[in-house]
């Protein structure tokens, strides 16, 4: 018997990938103007609800392809051009502006998804590791502590969305206190960092709460 050759991935057809990003920048539409439902955000996109199913399964699998949408073109971006300059600190301070602007504008998001920490500690952690050469800079410069590590950076910015990302938040608002958040940083006087004890869906946890405000 002749051995079968080995399948590889066919590619998405064009029409198939123009529909996928109709539906993401859909639900980004629909559900950043503070809710909605599958239907909508098919009709937004131009697509039926089978259309919509077929490559989005649950809701879920759509908050995840928008989560993935709004780190590709706002977040990681960003990173890079603040990466370029001189400040790391001051960069980081800016990063974290923006997400906390980002999940303010997004709020939808979190009442659409059924189990929104499961499909958000993802993207957060991926969104981390993006930051920790941007970390590392600061810390070899002396903006920031140097007992800071790249765990505590998702920890940290769930802290900051819980207090900060609250409806009725004003931007001042979220600025003046995000500069006392980051004041923590200063490595000048600190307080050395007791030993992070590791507990199994800490985060996933700590954003289930967020998710719950």
């Amino acid at each position: 018997m002749p051995k079968a050759a080995s399948r590889t991935p066919r590619p998405r057809r064009v029409d198939a990938r123009s529909s996928v990003e109709r539906i993401v920048i859909a639900g980004r539409t629909v559900l950043g103007a503070g809710g909605g439902s599958l239907e909508q955000i098919a009709a937004e996109a131009g697509v039926g609800i089978a259309t919509l199913y077929r490559h989005f399964p649950n809701r879920e699998a759509l908050v995840r392809a928008v989560l993935d949408d709004i780190l590709e073109t706002d977040l990681l971006p960003l990173i890079t051009d603040e990466a370029a300059l001189g400040h790391p600190r001051q960069s980081l301070l800016n990063i974290a502006t923006r997400l906390l602007d980002l999940i303010t504008e997004e709020r939808g998001l979190v009442a659409f998804a059924g189990n929104f920490a499961d499909v958000a500690v993802d993207a957060l952690q991926r969104f981390s590791a993006s930051l920790h050469p941007l970390l590392l800079r600061a810390q070899e410069e002396g903006e920031v502590r140097a007992d800071l590590t790249a765990d505590d950076i998702p920890r940290f910015l769930v802290m900051g969305i819980a207090g900060l990302a609250l409806p009725g938040t004003t931007h001042s608002t979220r600025a003046r206190f995000i500069a006392l958040l980051f004041d923590a940083l200063d490595p000048a006087g600190a307080t050395p960092l007791p030993p992070l004890l590791a507990e199994e869906n800490e985060l996933r946890t700590a954003i289930g709460g967020v998710s719950r405000s």
